[in-house]
């Protein structure tokens, strides 16, 4: 049995280790917020070297996004920003042969301008979508030293030009442009390089509308076949260190560990790769139809003006772009150089099979699975070992070893599991009971405070029924040999992140084996070794959990109103909260029963004090906006204007809101309820399939008397056959249907029908089904077709009729996109711009809305 006669109390104790709990925690803040110096200057001082300058970056950036402005795909704007890209590879050609002719250095710069048209298949969020896009452009440089064999393995590198909807751009992904062409600027200006492999800079202009642009390159560019890895460069936020999160070969993690500031783990790989992140990048399409391995690269930090109208520059945190840039450059160097892995990659590549992880600072590790699955099994048989050969105890007379051990596993195990059941109390309390989901939005690091004291509630109650009959020290074993053996378990899985369990084993088993120098009694912990076995748990927890909650929090507060946000966060917290706290549960019970009675009632009142806080919280703020949808829908069909409603989170108060804009602005008395929302609502399939998160009210507006409709009379959007056979006796219908849609950009069609053959794909579904086709298009290019084979069925479709669901988006009816013309901008803009200023006056700008003038009808065939 345990004895509870210590030096130190309870107290005393906590107080000894608290200089561990408060500064590790610290110190993993501070190395995550560590960011470069930025630089002004083109050159370092004193030398003729080039170097990377964040102010170049961020006047690019700057340009992009306030000059240019919202450069959606299809607007006036998105045009301006290809006309401008034109002329920066020029200059870059331009500077590349001056450099030529004054040097004689081995360089060849050349430009390509593609534009052009194409189909592809985009499935997302578990949803079957298609893509048509037409005249599309691409901005292209290629930087070889000029020989076909220098062009025969090239590096791509890419960013995208365009922004998304409701957002200017800065960081998503203008700073990535600015990122490419001071590197090419660098490059250009650095005497002694001279690229052994061709680099390709790709400046795509579609990603936003579904990675158009990348997939026009990979599929019709002729420099792309000669592409053998990617580096892609992405932003979800402004602030932070740019982190990899996608690493799809050995020889590229190997490239990555030359950059002078690594940010990246197999542990955030393995979370994207698992799509619990509902996020995509171009690296998709390079993976798909150029079979090529790459680096998937962004910034992350402060993901709250994701796809928000405050992705400007002065949001962007000093040091980011630095820091980008500077990686890129050094990836770009190697890759481009005579020790290159690009020839290597010519013949295809291999899924990784490599732990890899950066830890405080610079430090970057890896090694292949085979090494940790013998690193882990050592650690294991070990540990077995060492528990075995030094257990001091007295076995209760009837009882083995190893029974002990299974004591000691079964108190941890309820301990595990408490610790993730009553943070999810916490969330039903908040979500069903106070009405206060999402209390925690405003700040990454809230879900701490929120559900941290209940975390910790639940694994000391269970404890109290263990008190006195386990010994201390077997609980500590039992927890060396619990996670040894989740590492070794796991990797043999394949299951990279293995390494958070073998990174807080190691450390616990160096500390059980030096134990013995700290207390005189060989069955005794001493509280030294409770500091020292918590330090590296902490402090890798910590340096995995400041980023992860970083990223989860903000998105996850966006995941639509039904989905279970509050037990999510709650049960990452959980997650994070566990394998950082490995000694907890030993050190529950070194104080005796009394003692983790009190602990008990503290930790009750400190999590009903988190409790009561945020609930008087408010989860919005001016830089935490609660993100809001608003169309203006102009039925051509059936000549109503109707104005459609929706958020993307879960938290209360959205129905009030909605009622206050129907008094101000609709033309009834009170808001209708909620509209149903599936595959066959299309007033919101200009944003399907996320729409799915959406749950959307559908107001009526009034339409003045003499109100004549531009998009009936004269710009006209229509949709007719222009081709159409009917073989009754085969039971098929072939016909090329015609979408004009003069002055709309993002069109889509949705029908129901039997595919049997089209020009989307090769494999069209085998049954009847709801199919989605969305268009985007170069400024100017207002029409498109579509070819298909139906089939004419007595059950589903005897007529062999098809009745087409159409809507799109007025170029000059994006608010606050379009404002400078709002005169242009009709009836939506009239409305946007008051409704904008209301609810600013009205949520004190809390409240971030997409306003989007919409056209849409049915047409059947």
């Amino acid at each position: 049995m345990a004895s509870h006669r210590r030096q130190w109390g309870a107290l005393s104790s906590l107080l000894f280790l608290a200089p561990v709990f408060i500064a590790v925690p610290w110190l993993a803040y501070r190395n995550h917020r560590t960011l470069p110096e930025p630089e002004y200057r083109l050159f370092k001082p004193g030398t003729n070297i080039p170097q990377i300058a964040e102010s170049e970056i961020l006047g690019v950036a700057k340009f992009l996004s306030e000059e240019i402005g919202y450069r959606t795909v299809g607007t006036e704007e998105h045009a301006a920003a290809d006309q401008w890209m034109v002329i920066q590879a020029n200059k870059i050609k331009e500077e590349c042969e001056n450099v030529v002719a004054k040097t004689g250095r081995k360089l060849q710069c050349e430009v390509s301008r593609q534009q052009g048209s194409g189909y592809h298949r985009f499935d997302m969020m578990g949803k079957r979508l298609y893509k048509t896009y037409n005249d599309l452009s691409n901005i292209i440089v290629r930087i070889s030293d000029g020989s076909e064999e220098g062009k025969e393995h090239a590096l791509l590198v890419n960013a995208h030009l365009d922004s998304t909807l409701p957002s200017p751009g800065a960081a998503d992904d203008a700073i990535s442009v600015g990122v490419m062409l001071d590197c090419m600027r660098v490059l250009l200006a650095t005497p002694d390089w001279s690229p052994k492999h061709a680099v390709i800079f790709l400046f795509n202009h579609a990603e936003e509308s579904l990675q158009d642009g990348s997939h026009l390159f990979s599929t019709q560019h002729p420099w792309a076949k000669t592409a053998r890895a990617v580096i892609n460069l992405e932003a979800a936020g402004t602030t932070g260190r740019e982190l990899l999160f996608q690493a799809t070969s050995e020889q590229m993690i190997e490239a990555y560990s030359h950059v002078p500031r690594p940010y990246g783990t197999v542990f955030a790989n393995e979370i994207f790769s698992s799509g619990i992140i509902l996020s995509d990048t171009d690296f998709r399409q390079f993976e798909q139809y150029l079979n090529i391995t790459g680096l998937d690269m962004a910034i992350v930090g402060n993901s709250y003006l994701y796809h928000m109208r405050k992705d400007l520059v002065e949001n962007i945190e000093p040091g980011v772009a630095q820091h980008m840039g500077e990686n890129t450059l050094a990836l770009i160097s190697y890759l481009t150089s005579d020790k290159s892995p690009i020839p290597d990659l010519a013949g295809g590549y291999t899924k990784p099979r490599t732990v890899y992880f950066t830890y405080v600072g610079r430090l970057f590790f890896s090694y292949s699975f085979a090494t940790a699955k013998i690193m882990y099994g050592l650690l294991f048989l070990a540990s077995v070992g060492l528990v075995k050969f030094t257990f001091a105890e007295p076995i209760p007379k009837g009882s083995g070893l190893w029974t002990v051990q299974g004591n000691a596993a079964k108190a941890v195990s309820l301990g595990v599991a408490g610790t993730f059941i009553a943070p999810n109390v916490v969330a039903v309390l908040m979500r069903q009971v106070l009405q206060k989901n999402l209390s925690w939005f405003s700040d990454p690091l809230a879900p701490v405070v929120l559900y941290g004291p209940a975390c910790l509630l639940g694994a000391l109650v269970p404890q109290y029924f263990f008190v006195g009959k386990i010994h201390e020290r077997t609980l500590w074993t039992s927890i060396l040999l619990m996670q040894t053996f989740m590492a070794l378990g796991l990797q043999w899985m394949n299951i990279g992140s293995a390494a958070l369990f073998f990174m807080s084993s190691l450390p616990l088993f160096i500390v059980t084996v030096i134990n013995p120098l700290f207390v005189s009694g060989s069955g005794d912990v001493a509280l030294i070794s409770y500091a020292l076995g918590q330090i590296f748990p902490l402090l890798t927890s910590s340096l995995l959990g400041i980023p992860t909650l970083e990223v989860f929090v903000p998105l996850t507060g966006r995941m639509g109103a039904e989905a279970p946000s509050d037990h999510i966060i709650a049960i990452l917290v959980a997650v994070l909260g566990a394998p950082a706290f490995p000694l907890a549960i030993p050190l529950m019970h070194r104080f005796g029963k009394r003692a983790l009675l009190r602990g008990i009632i503290v930790t009750s009142v400190l999590a009903a004090g988190s409790i009561a806080f945020f609930s008087a919280r408010d989860p919005f703020d001016a830089m935490h906006q609660k993100r809001v949808f608003v169309l203006h829908m102009e039925n051509v069909t059936t000549s109503e204007q109707h104005l459609h409603l929706a958020a993307s989170d879960g938290a209360p108060g959205f129905e009030i809101l909605v009622d206050e804009i129907v008094r101000e602005f609709g033309t009834t008395d009170h808001a209708p309820a909620p509209v149903i929302m599936n595959d066959h609502n299309s007033d919101w399939d200009s944003l399907y399939p996320f729409s799915a998160f959406l749950t959307p009210f559908k107001v009526p507006l009034a339409v003045p008397k003499n109100y004549v409709s531009p998009w009936v009379n004269g710009r006209k959007f229509s949709i007719y056959a222009i081709e159409d056979e009917k073989d009754l006796v085969g039971g098929t219908r072939s016909l090329k249907i015609k979408i004009d849609h003069p002055g709309l950009i993002w069109t889509v069609i949705a029908f129901d029908a039997h595919v049997l053959k089209w020009d989307l794909d090769d494999n069209p579904p085998d049954e009847f089904a709801r199919h989605h086709v969305k268009e985007a298009s170069f400024f100017g290019t207002d029409s498109y077709e579509l070819s298909l084979v139906i089939k004419i069925s007595p059950e589903t479709n005897p007529d062999g009729k098809l009745r087409i669901n159409y809507m799109g988006l007025q170029e000059k009816g994006i608010w606050p996109a379009k404002k400078a013309v709002k005169e242009q901008g009709g009836a939506a803009m009239e409305l946007f711009e008051r409704l904008d200023n209301w609810l600013d006056e009205k949520t004190g700008g809390t409240v971030d809305a997409l306003l989007m003038g919409c056209v849409g009808g049915v047409q059947e065939l």
